[in-house]
């Protein structure tokens, strides 16, 4: 599964540095046109994470996940075939409802397999996923420099080929154990119990709608940063991507060493601690970087980027723990789905709020800085006392019990 998510991603930096000006200057889109064709796909992608998760507790998962790599291959190929807005308005968002069920499908998969090492494993997809899309990022780097339409059309194609790869190699992967469903002819006798379900359990909605307010660090590097920099007359539009580069250097070198601080599910928890001055922290620098000449604001700035890098690091662990240990095994498909929400609906109040954060001032960073620092403080206070005791990660317990 490592080995997919070095290629999946490696496929995602061939095409996510590239995909607007694909659809600019080889499809021949308008700029409100792609815009509505990234609002619009991504709107749609956002089912994808509950819907697998669903089918997940009810199939075997490496067959959907499969079906799922086939599919997100199917709509890059057919991304090439056609210039037509309507069409790559369906294909996009139905490529956009893959990426997001196998996201999830990929987290589940680990999470049934590694069990207590499921932090360790997390830190390490992680790093191996944080590399990819560097060597993706490079390779469409160099093939820009031909200047060339066909240059797109090959980066497109390599996306591609990178999923029907991470098909191939699911097929190498054994079922993962799922107490949600019962094989056929086992002679199991079936439950006579229904699972949980996700959305009557409000203390879990209510977790992941605390955990879409952590998911921010997302829209600060994507657009926040970049933005700030670009209106700033202190600083040079360089300082953007070598932000970007800040952040991915740090998150391969750090990210494994961070995650055994939070190898348990009330060591988690206590770890939301840091990471509300973290995000404090960041809000406060981007502040003060409009206070200061030059040189100054660059300092600010790369620190700013470092206190979200590590809010980033700390969230991924957190997050990643606290969300599988408050389901219930027996459900544990459907509930993942609900809080893949979480991350997808970032991405669409994400923007929105940085671009808030930047309308308002200096002030403005600090005020979203100290609102995200808040929403730490109340999901500390959420989760307790719905964690399992002893937490899992401590118990030896067998991975078939999970």
């Amino acid at each position: 599964m490592l080995a997919i998510a070095l290629v999946d991603r490696v496929g995602s930096g061939l095409w996510a540095s590239v995909s607007v000006l694909y659809f600019t200057y080889v499809s021949g889109l308008s700029l409100a046109e792609v815009g509505t064709l990234a609002a619009v796909s991504g709107a749609i992608g956002i089912a994808g994470a509950p819907l697998a998760g669903r089918i997940a507790d009810r199939l075997p998962l490496t067959r959907v996940l499969i079906a799922l790599q086939l599919l997100r291959a199917l709509a890059s190929f057919a991304l090439l075939t056609t210039d037509d807005y309507a069409l790559l308005l369906a294909v996009s968002a139905v490529g956009a409802l893959g990426d997001r069920a196998a996201n999830l499908l990929t987290k589940l998969y680990a999470t049934r397999i590694a069990g207590p090492d499921r932090v360790r494993y997390q830190a390490l997809n992680r790093t191996v996923a944080n590399a990819g899309w560097a060597l993706g990022g490079l390779a469409a780097a160099a093939a820009l420099a031909l200047d060339s339409t066909m240059a797109y059309r090959w980066l497109l194609a390599g996306d591609a080929l990178s999923f029907v790869a991470a098909a191939l190699l699911t097929l190498r992967c054994g079922e993962p154990p799922s107490p949600a469903r019962v094989v056929a002819g086992s002679g199991t006798t079936p439950r006579t119990a229904k699972p949980a379900n996700p959305w009557r359990d409000r203390a879990y909605l209510a977790y992941v709608a605390t955990d879409t307010v952590l998911f921010l660090d997302d829209a600060v590097f994507k657009v926040g940063l970049p933005l700030w920099i670009a209106h700033s007359d202190q600083v040079p539009h360089g300082l953007a991507p070598l932000l970007l580069v800040l952040n991915n250097v740090v998150v391969v070198a750090l990210q494994v060493p961070l995650a055994r601080l939070g190898t348990s599910s009330e060591a988690a928890r206590r770890l939301l601690v840091p990471l509300s001055a973290a995000f404090a922290l960041g809000g406060i620098t981007m502040s003060l970087s409009a206070t200061g000449g030059t040189l100054t604001a660059t300092l600010l700035l790369t620190a700013a980027a470092a206190a979200f890098t590590a809010a980033e690091m700390l969230h991924a662990t957190i997050s990643w723990e606290l969300s599988v240990a408050l389901a219930p095994d027996t459900a544990l498909g459907a509930y993942l789905g609900v809080h893949g929400l979480a991350q997808s609906a970032q991405r669409s109040i994400g923007p929105l709020a940085v671009t808030a954060a930047i309308a308002t001032g200096p002030l403005g960073w600090s005020a979203f800085g100290a609102a995200i620092a808040l929403t730490c403080g109340i999901q500390h206070r959420l989760v307790r006392g719905r964690l399992p005791q002893p937490p899992l990660s401590v118990v030896p317990v067998t991975v078939s019990e999970h």
